[in-house]
């Protein structure tokens, strides 16, 4: 297909410093620095809306295998040591065979898109834990008055919080749990908190370590109030429960919870990269997995330390944290990441590399990441990073999304 991104001229320097101080105040971004850095891209990134309507397409077919999937695999403990799964979470899953799967609702996801050499393609899905809302959301209806000929490809933290509610109803205690001591965590919570509080309707940021269990039935155990919740929305990854004191009844995520939860834990089961290495095992058929994702294999199998050719990166990351490209990651980093895969092969994939067509911005190159959420199987919005280098981490900025 024609190239699907459309180059813009960044914004000058009085306009986009009144962008900046919006983000920090509207979308709370607090800290839209990396080191010396802005965070936040001086242009958006458009799409043509021909190009956003077949990555709609893309992304929901996407979700409803993921979900099929996940659904499969809960009750398929066999295959649970191939993900890279912790012995722990392996036995809080177990229990999903005598208390049942938890109660979930609104399942949101977000599949990373980038336009290569041979089309679309994905790197990952974030379909635990996904970030980047209050970006996603707020900074487009900033960009929008700079540049008015472009519109927006959805609001996903506004298709969530509307979820919610609905699902929380009226004189309901909703907690939003997360890892506090993370400020970026924070504030994106603390974005969508504001927006599902009500007269009728209290809500509580919290960490994970301030709930307890009682037949099945979350409740909030904190200084500041106590009581049971109508819905629990998670922003504390998976893999990381397993590290909270047991008195918290960690593992009602995974399995037994009555209480609603938005993600429940055993997202965790596609979450891992290492997903790809169960697809002949289930019977669950996976064709857009299979065609947009490239080819993944167990780091073992492949000679990713000598070849250009294959990118290694952790089962569980964030943000790019631990990827390792050769010619690419810098060399010191590169040898950790090394010892780290042949120490625990395990819990690493390697994944054929693609190659991200870049974009020239005003004669800058940058390298895009269209982070598309759906809700439940619905496209409601996308997320922009734009990186100096092809590879798409916590350095690279964010961007409004826009289509023209």
């Amino acid at each position: 297909m024609n190239n699907p991104w459309i180059a813009v001229a960044p914004l000058e320097a009085n306009a986009f410093a009144s962008v900046r101080t919006r983000a920090i105040f509207d979308c709370h971004k607090w800290d839209p620095q990396i080191g010396d850095v802005c965070a936040i891209a001086p242009h958006p990134l458009v799409i043509t809306r021909d190009a956003w309507g077949e990555v709609r397409a893309l992304a929901e077919e996407l979700a409803t295998e993921t979900l099929a999937a996940e659904t499969e695999l809960i009750h398929r403990p066999e295959l649970h040591r191939r993900l890279g799964l912790s012995s722990p979470i392996r036995r809080a899953l177990r229990a999903v065979r005598s208390h049942g799967a938890p109660a979930a609702t609104a399942r949101l996801m977000r599949f990373d898109f980038h336009f290569t050499d041979e089309g679309w393609r994905i790197s990952e899905v974030n379909c635990d834990v996904p970030g980047g809302l209050n970006e996603a959301s707020g900074l487009p209806s900033i960009m929008l008055s700079h540049y008015p000929w472009a519109g927006r490809v959805g609001d996903p933290a506004d298709a969530y919080v509307q979820a919610l509610c609905r699902h929380a109803g009226p004189q309901s205690r909703v907690a939003f749990i997360h890892a506090t001591s993370y400020s970026d965590d924070q504030q994106m919570m603390l974005f969508l908190a504001q927006r599902v509080a009500g007269p009728e309707r209290s809500v509580h940021l919290a960490s994970p370590s301030h709930i307890r269990w009682n037949g099945g039935r979350a409740f909030l155990q904190a200084a500041w109030w106590q009581g049971p919740l109508d819905l629990v929305v998670r922003f504390f990854p998976a893999d990381w429960l397993c590290s909270l004191p047991r008195a918290s009844g960690w593992p009602s995520l995974f399995a037994g919870s009555l209480t609603p939860l938005s993600n429940p834990a055993t997202a965790i089961l596609t979450q891992s990269k290492r997903f790809p290495l169960v697809w002949d095992a289930l019977q669950t058929r996976v064709p857009a997995w299979r065609r947009l994702l490239p080819e993944t294999r167990d780091p073992r199998d492949v000679a990713w330390r000598s070849s250009p050719d294959w990118i290694i990166k952790p089962a569980f990351g964030r943000v790019g944290e631990g990827v390792g490209i050769l010619g690419v990651t810098a060399g010191d980093e590169m040898r950790q990441i090394g010892r780290a895969a042949r120490f625990w092969p395990s819990g690493w994939v390697a994944q054929r590399r693609f190659h991200i067509r870049p974009i020239d911005m005003s004669g800058t190159q940058v390298f895009p990441c269209l982070g598309v959420y759906t809700l439940d199987t619905r496209v409601v919005g996308a997320y922009g990073r734009l990186a100096p280098v092809p590879l798409i981490d916590a350095r690279a900025a964010d961007a409004a999304v826009l289509a023209a």
